[in-house]
């Protein structure tokens, strides 16, 4: 197997002696190849590489740390989300698994994380597996020019094969995600779930951009117009994020991470890395259409007898994923960069049918939103789930963020306000009622709404506020029938809605109580009236 580059980086600045095959900066069709070879998965109808990722199938939050040092002693927010790692054995687990990876075959990637050249940092990838660098060549940004005698500013080592001692090395289990920001290195072992990479960068974007740059790290998806108005989507899992930000009459800007810096909404990536359950050429054509030769699918099954994706078996698990090039997009923006955005959307699928289908949200209420993250999980989605069940991830991303949810809602409070920026609150969940007894709000009225909103639509109707939650009910929307914007309106028992409204609403302002201490009055006003919410 010969590398597109003759040169190959000598690794010992970083301890790893050269092995008998340093497998630099190869071309997708050579880590496909190698990938097969080496019999880490096989070719699928479409030409995408399909591989099984081993026991895990996600991440595993629990066992992800942060080295406590100078750098970030005072400053990571530790507690239940980061979890603190001793320096020295840091130092140790890394020795071990250079050791481990003496002799083998190792795949070595040059890329950058950033589509703003001001921010970008320089990322050195080495990985046991083909398709892990197949998933780093896709999801991180490729530079036209790599250097293999340069030292890129950060590091990273994913060994699925590498387990640790937890008695030993410190870890929880076996599998392992470590980030050291004083050594700019990030140890993954144990686990083959290339979603473990992907993360740990944007964990370390988290922490450096806000922190150092005074750029907000968002958790999000962007699109934008044909006038260059750029429009920002967050959301959790099952809210819509992807599917309403892949608009075919506008460009991709991104479709998960992003920064907002002084003047720009910039990728963070090269490439996405889509959930592929249920998925269908009619619902997700953008998907659908990329999943081609190169891609990597992770964890599909196939139709007895074929190659075949058998898109609705989740057997394996509910998070199959398809990982590809922006450039597999036809609308994507490359560079992917995009003006300041002048729409803010937060989705959220409310299962009890409570909250608006579109509302207008002051920046303060904004602020309080962004740090709730709400949403709701439904019957089915989860194992002992048999009714809706409120759920909250602080900045649409909790498990992501080092700083604490406050210092990234008060950034986001400013740049709304500098740049006069309008926010929505969208709900794609449940009217009518509460899941089983109410409908899904229809995708096509989702969709007239957001739209409405990006052309101005919605500047000129008059509104009335929510009596409980306090933002802002249009009270027209083209394409929408008037009785669906007022969540109200669609329950056949007013009584009902507002008793179930009162429980949504303490359920905010429990899950607000740990964020109080840090907020400001403003922003701890800006929730539901408490008065109503005993």
């Amino acid at each position: 197997m010969n590398s597109m580059n003759n040169r190959v980086p000598d690794l010992g600045y970083l301890n790893l002696a050269n092995g008998p095959a340093i497998l630099y900066q190869l071309t997708p069709a050579q880590l496909v190849e190698a990938a097969i070879k080496r019999n880490e998965g096989v070719l699928s109808d479409s030409g995408a590489l399909a591989i099984d990722t081993g026991k895990f199938t996600g991440r595993s939050p629990k066992d992800r740390f942060i080295v406590d040092d100078h750098v970030t002693h005072d400053n990571v927010w530790w507690g239940s989300i980061n979890f603190k790692f001793d320096g020295a054995k840091f130092n140790a687990l890394y020795n071990k698994m250079a050791k481990y990876l003496a002799g083998k075959e190792i795949f070595v990637r040059d890329s950058c994380a950033c589509a703003n050249e001001k921010y970008h940092i320089d990322i050195r990838v080495i990985t046991e597996t083909a398709y892990q660098n197949l998933f780093v060549h896709h999801l991180f940004i490729r530079p036209e020019v790599v250097n293999p005698e340069s030292r890129p500013e950060w590091t990273i080592i994913a060994a699925p094969g590498f387990m640790a001692d937890p008695e030993k090395d410190g870890t929880r289990q076996p599998n392992f995600s470590i980030i050291s920001f004083s050594k700019k290195t990030i140890l993954i072992g144990g686990t083959g779930y290339t979603g473990e990479i992907k993360k740990a960068i944007f964990s370390v974007l988290n922490f450096v951009l806000p922190h150092d740059k005074q750029v907000l790290s968002m958790h999000c998806s962007a699109n934008t117009g044909s006038k260059g108005d750029t429009a920002i989507f967050f959301g959790l899992s099952g809210t819509g994020k992807t599917t309403l930000s892949a608009d075919p009459d506008r460009g991709l800007i991104g479709d998960d991470e992003h920064g907002w810096s002084d003047y720009t909404i910039f990728n963070f990536e090269g490439g996405c890395y889509a959930k592929c359950s249920g998925l269908t050429a009619e619902k997700e054509p953008q998907i659908f259409s990329a999943i081609k030769y190169g891609a990597l699918l992770e964890n599909v099954n196939f139709f007895p007898g074929t190659r075949r994706v058998n898109f609705n078996n989740i057997d394996k698990t509910e998070n199959t994923r398809v990982a590809y090039p922006l450039s597999n997009v036809s609308n994507a923006v490359i560079p992917s960069i995009g003006a300041s955005p002048k729409n803010i959307f937060f989705l959220t699928a409310d299962a009890f049918g409570i909250l608006p289908p579109i509302s207008k949200l002051t920046p303060e209420q904004a602020m309080y939103h962004f740090i709730s993250g709400y949403t709701a999980k439904i019957a089915g989605t989860e194992t002992g789930i048999t009714e809706p069940k409120a759920t909250f991830s602080a900045c649409f991303g909790e498990a992501f963020l080092p700083l604490h949810p406050v210092e990234y809602a008060k950034l986001l409070g400013k740049k709304i306000k500098d740049h006069q920026v309008n926010v929505w609150l969208v709900n794609t969940g449940w009217t009518g009622g509460a899941y089983g007894t109410g409908q899904r709000m229809k995708l096509a009225y989702t969709r007239a709404m957001i739209t409405a909103a990006m052309n101005g639509v919605l500047d000129h109707v008059h509104y009335h506020q929510h009596p409980m939650f306090n933002m802002m009910i249009p009270l027209t929307c083209p394409n929408v029938p008037d009785e669906v914007l007022d969540p109200k309106n669609t329950w056949a028992n007013a009584e009902n809605y507002e008793d179930n409204a009162n429980k949504l609403a303490t359920a905010f302002v429990n899950n607000f109580e740990k964020y109080a201490a840090y907020s400001t009055a403003e922003i701890i006003n800006a929730g539901p009236n408490t008065v109503l919410a005993v």
